[in-house]
């Protein structure tokens, strides 16, 4: 299925804000507008709630932190793409999984 673009128009202080709160949840705001658009699709209907106040008690997005924190101390946490599939590609020769 080819990719099409979508644009709409916002004022700046919206977008900022909406940046932000992204930021705060740990994506980007091209992946919240794609997340949107596939529950919206999956759902026939607006489905969920990400707010900021559920954070501390949101056992995904704790599991996301802890992840990202031991990511941190293992010096992996800024692997690009390519460096994460050579990880997995090696660990799967290594024990016989390719």
């Amino acid at each position: 299925m080819a990719n099409t673009l979508v644009q709409f128009r916002t004022d700046e202080a919206s977008r900022i804000k909406a940046i932000q709160i992204c930021e705060q949840l740990g994506i980007d705001l091209q992946t919240y507008m794609r997340m949107c658009i596939a529950r919206l699709i999956s759902e026939n209907g607006v489905p969920f709630s990400m707010r900021l106040d559920d954070l501390p008690k949101n056992k995904g997005m704790l599991a996301l932190r802890q992840m990202g924190r031991i990511s941190a101390e293992n010096g992996n946490s800024e692997m690009t793409l390519d460096e994460i599939n050579a990880e997995i590609s090696e660990t799967r020769t290594d024990n016989g999984t390719v």
